[in-house]
């Protein structure tokens, strides 16, 4: 590979990157999405082992997943407008070194303190991949390749999320706890390795970053999920403080950044019919999602009596099934309104969803396999579509916040999930759990309407240098 060709800066029209480069770079990117997406769910699935070993109680381990988590959620979008302005590689590799130090980091934690410190210095690296991992594949991808670049993405995520579980237990049936960060040394050098001298080299758009924005964005991010997880018995005064600081740094925020050309909180962006209601719909269905992914586990395990290994092998159908539709509906994508496919896989995501509710007593496994096979279908179909309108839906000048606000719509639907979960659990215990999935099923319908309404959306097609051709 001629390494000037690799160094020299993309212009804001140039279309994709030549073979074999696009090659590499789409390496680079699956490696740091595998990595950040395993040490995710192996480290939620081993919680209480280190927990264990590090002599902390079950109340204060959790910090070993939320302090990860709510560093993510401070640092998207104020990481997605910084790579606007002064480019993806120059976030996104310091990142892959954050996260690979951090997990060095967690693996020489001697306490529960200095681990969470160094799972806030993995968070700061995951941040900077997640927010610029969009925009770097639609400047990897031609335009008419972008769905099956994102569907591609899909399909390492699900498959990554798959194996996460299994993989943990194995690396503890033969090795100490520490392995389980130390894994992400291999991969995580090989991602910067591959990732220096591939990824693409787009130049910023050089507008000064605003600090006070920032800060708001801040606030408003990591106070309203923060606030939302406190919704207990014992903390419902200050989750409601921490939410109402929240909301109203948002408003400040919004208030503040109205008129601005570019944004941190892309207020901008949002005034596009097609972007709006593409980040509403991934929103209502991801919260769908972990509706069914927070309470299958119980559901499996307390009423059904299935034994923790029996819950993980019955949770892959879904993950397993997302993947293999992911890219195909990615391809269609590129030809198809990603309003119709859209809709169509969330239908079919609902009535999987439904029919889990419907399980009843004693169901066998193959009851359980093809209704969590359904939901990965209905799912695959939704999922790489809509990120590719999303990001395609931006000026080129803007894919990092269009990325950052991908992420974030992710995770407020997440969120507002896991929540809602806890809440219910809380009021009546984990035999509502097929009330849930039938919540779950109804949202997943109002995410299908919301899809079909972007049908109304007039086809709009950019020029070059602004942005790839809208589909929807």
């Amino acid at each position: 590979m001629n390494v000037q060709q690799v160094q020299a800066p993309l212009p804001q029209s140039a279309d994709g990157l030549p073979k074999p480069r696009r090659y590499w770079s789409a390496v680079a990117i699956w490696l740091a999405l595998a990595m950040a997406v395993l040490d995710g769910s192996i480290a939620n699935v081993a919680l209480p082992t280190i927990a264990h070993e590090i002599g902390a109680s079950a109340a204060t381990s959790v910090w070993i997943v939320n302090a990860y988590q709510l560093t993510i959620t401070i640092l998207l979008l104020p990481l997605a407008a910084l790579g606007d302005r002064i480019g993806y590689r120059k976030v996104y590799i310091p990142g892959l070194a954050f996260f690979t130090l951090g997990s060095v980091g967690c693996a020489m934690a001697q306490g529960l303190e200095t681990l969470i410190l160094a799972r806030v210095f993995q968070g700061i690296g995951a941040a900077c991949i997640m927010s610029m991992n969009a925009a770097l594949v639609r400047a990897t991808y031609p335009a008419k390749m972008l769905g099956r670049g994102i569907g591609y993405n899909a399909l390492v995520l699900s498959m990554s999320a798959a194996a996460g579980p299994t993989l943990a237990a194995i690396i503890l049936s033969v090795a100490s706890w520490p392995w389980l960060f130390l894994i992400n040394l291999p991969i995580g050098i090989a991602a910067i390795a591959v990732g220096m001298r591939s990824l693409p080299h787009v130049e910023g758009h050089g507008h000064p970053f605003d600090w006070l924005a920032a800060l708001l964005s801040a606030a408003m991010m990591g106070c309203t999920v923060f606030g939302a997880e406190t919704f207990t018995r014992e903390s419902f005064g200050i989750g409601v403080a921490l939410v109402a600081i929240g909301v109203g740094s948002g408003a400040l925020l919004v208030r503040h950044e109205w008129g601005n050309p570019a944004p941190l909180f892309p207020v901008d962006l949002l005034k596009i019919r097609i972007f709006s209601m593409s980040i509403a719909t991934s929103t209502v269905s991801f919260a769908a999602q972990m509706l069914a992914f927070v309470t299958l586990p119980f559901l499996f395990q307390s009423v059904l009596g299935r034994t923790a290994f029996e819950t993980g092998l019955l949770m892959t159908p879904w993950p397993l099934a997302l993947g293999v539709v992911a890219p195909i509906a990615g391809r269609l994508a590129d030809k198809v309104r990603a309003g119709l496919i859209g809709a169509i896989g969330l239908t079919i995501f609902a009535f999987g969803l439904f029919m889990l509710s419907r399980l009843g007593t004693e169901p066998s496994t193959l009851d359980i396999i093809w209704r969590m096979a359904i939901c990965g279908i209905g799912f695959g179909l939704f999922q790489s579509p809509n990120n590719r309108t999303i990001v395609s839906a931006a000026p080129r000048s803007r894919s990092g916040a269009a990325g950052g606000m991908l992420a974030t719509a992710r995770l407020l639907g997440q969120t507002t999930g896991a929540v809602a979960v806890g809440a219910a659990f809380h009021l009546a215990g984990v035999r509502v759990g097929p009330g849930l999935l039938a919540a779950s099923a109804v949202a997943a319908v109002i995410a299908a309407g919301l899809s079909l309404m972007r049908l109304r959306s007039p086809r709009t097609t950019h020029r070059p240098e602004a942005g790839a051709p809208l589909l929807d």
